[in-house]
């Protein structure tokens, strides 16, 4: 399987779409399946058993809450 190159994006949304992917997400999470989303072209597929966690960082008067989720690629 080929190298995948990094990758480092932050695209923001509309308060509308936003809601609706966090929805998305929240569903998929509580009825324990994977979460499939396209994020600035790419195609992300997230296996039910990702692990989760919420970051929060503060630099320069500027807060940051992060919910992040991590898996392994096959």
């Amino acid at each position: 399987m080929p190298r995948r190159p990094e990758r480092d994006v932050e695209k923001a949304y509309p308060r509308k779409d936003f809601v609706a992917k966090l929805r998305r997400l929240a569903d998929s999470i509580e009825a324990g399946k994977a979460f499939s989303i396209q994020v600035a072209g790419e195609r992300l597929h997230i296996p039910a058993d990702a692990i989760f966690n919420i970051e929060h960082e503060r630099e320069e008067g500027v807060d940051e809450l992060e919910f992040q989720l991590r898996w392994k690629r096959d």
